[in-house]
């Protein structure tokens, strides 16, 4: 997790690591999604797991199911 700024809303950040088809190189390639926290239970540094969901807000399609380890 990324941010833990906003209120019941945190910005998850999903990061990708393949090898380039042609060059071999291996490529780490990220996005930001924010998702709903009812509880506010996790904070910055959290692996968490997501879930999709309905449109919640204008950027909100997903929703935290469950904190799978903390950060100390």
């Amino acid at each position: 997790m990324v941010s833990d700024a906003m209120q019941k809303t945190r910005v998850v950040r999903i990061e990708r690591v393949y090898r380039h088809p042609r060059y071999e190189r291996v490529i780490r390639m990220s996005k930001k999604l924010k998702a709903h926290d009812e509880a506010n239970e996790s904070r910055t540094g959290d692996r968490v797991l997501i879930e999709e969901t309905r449109p919640l807000s204008k950027e909100k399609r997903w929703r935290i199911r469950k904190i799978l380890s903390r950060v100390s």
